[in-house]
């Protein structure tokens, strides 16, 4: 298994930026895939999810401006971010679960990023006011 992210940059409030996660050895398996962010001195959080079905769902601060998507046949995993905003400074890093967990997906309680088994790298996106 292996997950890498790419599309992080540096914008100005109110741009967009596009990531993408290429996950290899997981996507046919996974029932829940999702981005989540740090930005320093904090805890990790997640920001979308998506399940086996595609169905989505997003943290409460990113709704109406984050879309998360999946393309199967790539083995890609997107976040299409608009209306960005200065607290959106992270680093952002996409997940999928593993075998042995069963991920509460569409779940934001603290910590449950911690049960995804699959991590990437992360990129770096930093918005500026």
């Amino acid at each position: 298994v292996q997950l890498v992210e790419a599309g992080g940059g540096s914008v100005q409030a109110g741009g967009s930026l596009k990531l993408f996660c290429a996950a290899s050895g997981v996507m046919a398996s996974s029932k829940c895939m999702g981005w989540f962010r740090q930005a320093p001195g904090k805890e990790r959080e997640g920001v979308a999810h998506i399940d086996s079905h595609g169905i989505t769902s997003y943290t409460d601060s990113v709704k109406g401006r984050f879309t998360i998507s999946k393309d199967n046949a790539k083995n890609t995993l997107y976040l299409e971010m608009n209306s960005l905003k200065p607290e959106d400074t992270a680093m952002y890093y996409c997940a999928a679960d593993g075998p042995f967990i069963a991920v509460k997906c569409g779940s934001w309680s603290a910590g449950g990023w911690a049960d995804f088994a699959y991590w990437g790298q992360g990129t770096q996106v930093t918005v500026s006011s």
